[in-house]
């Protein structure tokens, strides 16, 4: 049974051998033109008078030969020695297309093997090609990008597959541990079970919150499955109303402008986005902090919506890594137990915007805080 995987089976010719043809071809072409010239030449000079070949009566050839006669066998001559001669400029043209093809796709098949090699495990390795700059170290120089471009990619995906694995092991963990504390109480109680029910409901609680925040962080990777016009004042007027008690509770002042915003998207990604983005404002603030939300148009027409916060004062080589997957300020991870989040709000809002192709932008605050901008497309 053929192998579908194979890319040899089945294949036409390579592309060293389409060159040699063409080689060759060219090379052929040009001998024929050369030599149907010279022989046109030949033939109408070949038979002129010489001297002391004339006599009375007609011309008469060396030895006696009339020219009439010799004519047909100095033709097959010449035919003959053409063909010869083509048979040798073909060998010789097609010997010649095959070493200087060969010369030409070298560059190609290293790259082709250095990439076959390439696999998953094997990322950090590099084409690396060297010497005068043509399309081949072109080529080579994209590959490598796109190479290294993977390599931090795959990178990415480990560490948040492992750091997905412990959030999600963490609730159960805990749960395992007060069930058997549960079990192995010698004089057990209604309150004490009551309060390890609770706990473990709580558990669960925050377990689901993880899982929902990790599946909206992969369905706004994979685009957008429907768009339909909206408008970001009102998707922003609905989160604040389901965040206004939660700001009052940590003495946080909203200061909203919502301004007419109309977009095109998925408005239930979009009204996540703005949920995440609310959510980091108020959660990571001072107490008797600010957040400023607002919504309207760009001077180009586009919609824009931007949220500043207060809060503590973060470096400006450090505000792309908070819009990595479980990062915090000031930590490598989340810590376990902590009631504000997994680290998957900024995270989030990049990958919605990026599938609304919406531009993100985001900058320090120099007296605490940060200040996020996502203007979207027209």
């Amino acid at each position: 049974m053929p192998d579908a995987r194979s890319p040899r089976r089945g294949r036409g010719l390579t592309v060293r051998a389409r060159l040699t043809l063409l080689y060759a071809a060219l090379i052929c072409s040009s001998v024929v033109v050369s030599l149907g010239v010279v022989y046109l030449l030949l033939s109408g000079s070949s038979w002129q008078r010489a001297p002391g070949q004339v006599r009375q009566g007609g011309i008469m050839a060396a030895g006696g030969h009339s020219p009439a006669l010799l004519a047909p066998f100095a033709a097959a001559e010449r035919t003959a020695g053409l063909a010869v001669a083509l048979g040798v400029v073909a060998v010789v043209s097609v010997a010649l297309g095959w070493l200087v093809a060969g010369r030409f796709v070298r560059p190609l098949r290293t790259i082709i093997a250095t990439a076959q090699d390439i696999s998953a495990t094997n990322l950090h390795r590099r084409l690396g090609l060297r010497g005068r700059r043509d399309e081949f170290t072109e080529l080579g120089g994209t590959l490598d990008d796109l190479f290294a471009r993977l390599e931090a990619s795959f990178e990415a995906q480990r560490h948040f597959i492992a750091n997905a694995s412990h959030e999600l092991r963490t609730p159960l963990s805990a749960g395992r541990a007060l069930l058997q504390l549960a079990i192995t109480d010698p004089a057990p109680t209604v309150e004490s079970l009551r309060a390890t029910c609770e706990e473990l409901v709580e558990l669960g609680d925050r377990q689901e919150r993880l899982i929902a925040a990790l599946l909206t962080l992969a369905s706004s990777q994979r685009g957008l499955h429907r768009s339909q016009p909206l408008d970001l004042a009102e998707l922003a007027a609905r989160a604040l109303a389901a965040r206004e008690a939660e700001a009052d509770r940590r003495g946080i002042r909203l200061d909203v402008t919502l301004g007419p915003a109309p977009a095109t998207g998925d408005p239930s990604l979009v009204e996540s986005l703005m949920a995440n983005l609310l959510d980091n404002a108020v959660r990571h603030n001072v107490p008797g902090g600010q957040a400023e939300i607002i919504t309207g148009r760009t001077a180009a027409g586009a919609a824009r919506l931007a949220v500043g916060n207060t809060g503590p004062v973060i470096a400006a080589d450090a505000v792309d890594s908070l819009f990595q997957p479980f990062r915090r300020l000031g930590a490598e991870r989340i810590r376990p137990g902590e009631q504000d989040g997994y680290g998957l709000g900024l995270a989030i809002v990049r990958a919605i915007a990026g599938a609304h192709g919406a531009t993100l932008l985001a900058r320090a605050r120099s007296e605490g805080g940060l200040h996020i901008e996502v203007t979207f497309p027209d």
